[in-house]
């Protein structure tokens, strides 16, 4: 069924934006300490078993110092430096194996896929711990670790991997420095969006079924998915939802999609229960660059799919030619 507004009223849901005081300065703050340490990205070649592409694993340092793993393909028929897209990736998995991440280099870009940290699962896996305590107690999953301060909480932590993962891509002789594109689905959506807010210079961005966006409505109308990990948490931390939905504030897409600059692609399902539709609309509205929306009126959280890839691919077209 329909899980949220109906779709005229979607078409206009542009909420208050819940920015809390002192946000670029926490961000400012967070990106300058992880450029303390040395970005050391390494491209190693490998033989994965695919003729038509050149692949490397990929380890870069992320926030901390800590090293982020993933994988790096290029078209081996390419000339010169390519466009590239930081592909980033959904809740509860790691960076598979390169055969996995085929569409994009199959399309002639170079294509950066960022694992995440903490995250893997039987058929998911991953490659790249996470070395921080959460800091209070939690419930299993990643959403409450570190919830009630902001400095601490684990999305900081990821957020500024991808940042890292950027400028690992631009570091790469085989990338064009000015077309780099970010990427994401769900989890990855949450996270390509905040790169819209935090990276300048972006050529583009594709943001599908975006997570952690219009979060304090987003708890208030689902209990499925990652957002019940919150959900459960507020039952038994009474005391403690006001300074948590601050801490989560301060990582909601929306305020990173008020700063973004770069042409972005959305995509949103309105039988999405667990990045609900208005959540995604909000994102979309208040997306301060050059924007389109693809909307699925008949799909849960698998969205278009492999239509969204293909508008996705026709995107990006025309942004590159």
């Amino acid at each position: 069924m329909f899980t949220d507004l109906p779709l005229d009223a979607l078409r206009t849901y542009c909420p208050p934006r819940p920015e809390p005081a002192g946000f670029e300065a926490f961000w400012r703050r967070t990106l300058v300490e992880a450029r303390t340490h040395d970005l050391d990205a390494r491209f190693t070649e490998i033989d994965a078993g695919l003729a038509l592409l050149r692949t490397y694993d990929v380890t870069f340092a992320g926030f901390g110092g800590h090293p982020i793993r993933g994988w790096f393909l290029l078209p081996r028929a390419a000339k010169g430096p390519l466009p590239c897209v930081v592909q980033y990736l959904g809740y509860g998995g790691g960076r598979l194996l390169p055969h996995d991440w085929l569409l994009w280099p199959s399309a002639g870009y170079a294509t950066l896929v960022m694992d995440t940290r903490g995250q893997s699962g039987p058929n998911r896996p991953g490659d790249t711990p996470d070395p921080v305590a959460s800091g209070n107690p939690g419930v299993p999953g990643k959403l409450t670790q570190g919830l009630l301060d902001p400095y601490g909480y684990y999305y900081r932590r990821l957020f500024t991997d991808a940042v890292r993962a950027v400028e690992a891509a631009r570091g790469h002789h085989a990338v064009h420095t000015d077309r780099i594109v970010v990427a994401g689905h769900s989890q990855g959506g949450a996270v390509a969006l905040a790169m819209t807010g935090l990276v300048p210079g972006l050529a583009g961005a594709l943001i599908d079924a975006p997570f952690l966006t219009h979060i304090r409505r987003a708890v208030e109308i689902t209990d499925v998915g990652p957002y019940g990990e919150l959900t459960r948490y507020f039952a038994g931390a009474r005391d403690r939802i006001d300074t948590a939905l601050l801490t989560l504030d301060h990582f909601d897409g929306l305020n990173f999609a008020a700063r973004a600059t770069a042409p972005a692609l959305f995509g949103t399902a309105l039988r999405d229960e667990v990045a609900p539709p208005s959540t995604g609309f909000a994102a979309f509205h208040h997306y301060a660059g050059e924007k389109e929306l693809k909307v699925w009126r008949f799909n849960a959280h698998e969205g278009g799919g492999g239509e969204q890839r293909a508008a996705e691919i026709a995107f990006l077209r025309g942004l590159f030619g």
